[in-house]
C-alpha cells in the first residue's frame, strides 16, 4: 500500500471522524483517499447529496493531514500496521458493512480473514457458570474446527476469559481495543495482549492518544460484529455492551448465538431475552454451533489434512477442478474474475467448477465473492 495513500485515508478519518458513512461513500465512489483529496473542491459531482459539514471538512486539511502524518511516523517506529480499506489484509467481512472504518491499525500476526472468524462476548461481570461455558466451549471447538480465528474485546470479564482460553487451546485471537494502541486498557490485561501479539493480535480504529472514552467502547462493539461470521452471546445483563454487539451483528446479517441461564440470574437475562425474541439461536455447546453454521464437512476436511491425506485423493478431482485448486494453491483467496484469468478457465465454465468444489469442501467461497482453498 503506497505511503501517501494511507497517510491520505488516515486524514480522511481524522477529518470527519463523526460522520464516517458520509465520507465513506465519497471514498468508495472516489476509489482511494486520494482521488477523494483530489476531488475535495468538487465533492458534490462525486456525491450530489453531500452533507454542507462534509463538504466544509475540506476547507482546511492542513491540521488533519500533521496528525495523519505523525501518526504514520509512529505506527512504522513501533510495528503498527495501519490498514486501508484497500489493502488486501483490511478485514473483507468488515469492508461489506456500511459503517466500516476506512483504517484498521493491527499490530499482530493472525490473518484477520481467515476461513472462519467467530466473536465471543458478554458481561465483564463473568460468573464461574459463563466461564466454564467459555471453556468448555473452546475446548470443544478446537477438536471440531481447528482452525478459527477468536475475537473478542480484552475487556474483564466475558472478553478476557475467552482470549486466555483460545491461547490456551491454541487458537490465534483478535482484541478490539477501544483507544489507541499507544497503551492498553486495562493496564492488567497486558501480559495476555503481549501473547496475543504474537499468536493473534490488536486491532482498533481509533488513532494513538485517543483515551478509552465510554462512547469509544460502543463504536468497537461494531467492529467486534463485523469482522466475524458469527456472534455468540455468554453471559450478558439486560443491557450492555454485548447486547449492542449481537444486535449489530443482526444488523450486518451475521449469524448470532447465545448461551441459556438460570430464569432470574441478573447476567443470562440479556441472553434469554434474545433466545425468546429469536435474535439468537440457542447453543449449549460447540457441537450445537458448528452444525448450525453448516461447518461440519468444513471440520472433517481439516481433520483431515491434519492427519496427512493429500488433497489430491479428498476427494476426488476432476482436471478442471485440478486446474483451479492447484491456481489457489499458488495464490489463495481470489474473486472470480481474477480466477478465471490465473486458471484459463472461462468464467462460466469456472462458476459450476467452484460449485462442485464448494459441494466437495474443497472451495469456500468468503464475503465480497473471494473464494478461498481449504488447508
Amino acid at each position: 500500500m503506497n505511503q501517501q495513500e494511507i497517510i491520505n485515508t488516515i486524514a480522511l478519518t481524522k477529518t470527519n471522524y463523526f460522520n464516517l458513512t458520509g465520507m465513506l461513500e465519497l471514498y468508495r465512489r472516489c476509489g482511494s483517499a486520494t482521488s477523494v483529496l483530489e476531488h475535495r473542491n468538487d465533492i458534490r459531482e462525486v456525491v450530489p447529496n453531500a452533507s454542507p459539514r462534509l463538504i466544509a471538512a475540506f476547507k482546511d486539511m492542513s491540521e488533519a493531514m500533521h496528525r495523519a502524518e505523525a501518526e504514520y511516523e509512529y505506527d512504522m517506529a513501533n510495528g503498527i500496521m495501519p490498514l486501508c480499506m484497500n489493502d488486501h489484509r483490511y478485514p473483507q467481512r468488515m469492508k461489506e458493512c456500511d459503517d466500516a472504518p476506512m483504517v484498521l491499525f493491527y499490530r499482530g500476526t493472525a490473518d484477520l480473514n481467515q476461513n472462519k472468524v467467530i466473536s465471543i462476548v458478554g458481561t465483564r461481570h463473568c460468573t464461574a457458570y459463563g466461564q466454564d461455558l467459555i471453556r468448555n466451549f473452546i475446548s470443544q471447538l478446537k477438536s471440531l474446527c481447528p482452525r478459527v480465528l477468536i475475537v473478542s474485546g480484552l475487556a474483564y470479564g466475558v472478553d478476557i476469559c475467552a482470549h486466555r482460553h483460545a491461547l490456551q487451546y491454541g487458537y490465534e485471537t483478535v482484541g478490539v481495543l477501544a483507544h489507541g494502541l499507544d497503551y492498553l486498557y486495562p493496564p492488567r490485561h497486558k501480559p495476555t495482549a503481549d501473547e496475543m501479539v504474537k499468536k493473534g493480535g490488536l486491532l482498533t480504529e481509533f488513532l494513538t492518544n485517543t483515551n478509552a472514552d465510554k462512547i469509544n467502547f460502543v463504536r468497537r462493539n461494531r467492529i467486534i460484529a463485523g469482522i466475524a461470521d458469527a456472534s455468540i452471546l455468554v453471559e450478558s445483563a439486560a443491557h450492555g455492551g454485548g447486547m449492542i454487539t449481537m444486535k449489530l451483528a443482526r444488523d450486518y446479517n451475521r449469524d448470532a448465538f447465545a448461551f441459556p441461564g438460570p430464569v432470574g440470574a441478573t447476567y443470562s437475562e440479556g441472553c434469554n431475552h434474545l433466545i425468546r425474541d429469536q435474535i439468537a439461536a440457542l447453543i449449549t455447546n460447540a457441537h450445537d454451533f458448528v452444525k448450525a453454521m453448516c461447518w461440519e464437512n468444513d471440520a472433517i476436511l481439516e481433520k483431515a489434512q491434519q492427519q496427512g491425506i493429500e488433497r489430491q485423493l479428498f476427494p476426488e478431482l476432476t482436471i478442471d477442478e485440478q486446474k483451479v485448486v492447484d491456481t489457489l494453491t499458488r495464490t489463495n483467496d481470489l474473486q472470480i474474475n481474477m480466477l478465471t484469468v490465473k486458471s484459463g478457465i472461462a468464467i462460466g465454465n469456472l462458476t459450476a467448477i467452484l460449485f462442485s468444489l464448494e459441494m466437495k469442501g474443497v472451495v469456500k467461497m468468503l464475503p465480497g465473492g473471494t473464494y478461498h482453498l481449504m488447508r
